[in-house]
């Protein structure tokens, strides 16, 4: 059984993650390991919600329209999870939050697609292009 999408998946979790880290030590709001568990749930669970409807084992390198749809999805439900789990999701924060897990969720994909063209490979079965 092909398992590299695991590694998609936990790389997505992890830069998920350092999105929370990165907003809790910019805000000065300590970097626990309950506070940063607490900021990245709403959006960690809004990622396996995305991947349940991305076909994720199949398209996790896909940045068109899997990626895309992957990056506004975490976006959208997590700030709504975030609500709906009483914290705040103000402008500014709703803008940062977009910008940087677009970065990080697209450019991690852009980045695995070059590193597979560099190796000759390809991270998509050829089925599975646009």
């Amino acid at each position: 059984m092909r398992t590299s999408w695991i590694i998609g998946l936990s790389a997505d979790a992890a830069l998920i993650v350092v999105f929370a880290v990165l907003g809790r030590q910019s805000h000065e709001h300590g970097l626990t390991l309950t506070g940063i568990a607490g900021t990245a749930a709403p959006f960690l669970l809004a990622l396996l919600a995305m991947a349940s409807m991305t076909r994720y084992p199949e398209t996790y390198n896909r940045f068109w329209p899997q990626g895309v749809m992957t990056w506004l999805g975490v976006v959208a439900f997590g700030l709504a999870l975030r609500v709906i789990f009483g914290a705040t999701a103000a402008t500014p924060f709703v803008v940062v939050t977009v910008i940087t897990l677009g970065a990080f969720l697209l450019g991690r994909r852009a980045i695995t697609r070059l590193i597979a063209r560099k190796r000759g490979g390809d991270s998509e079965p050829s089925s599975h292009k646009l």
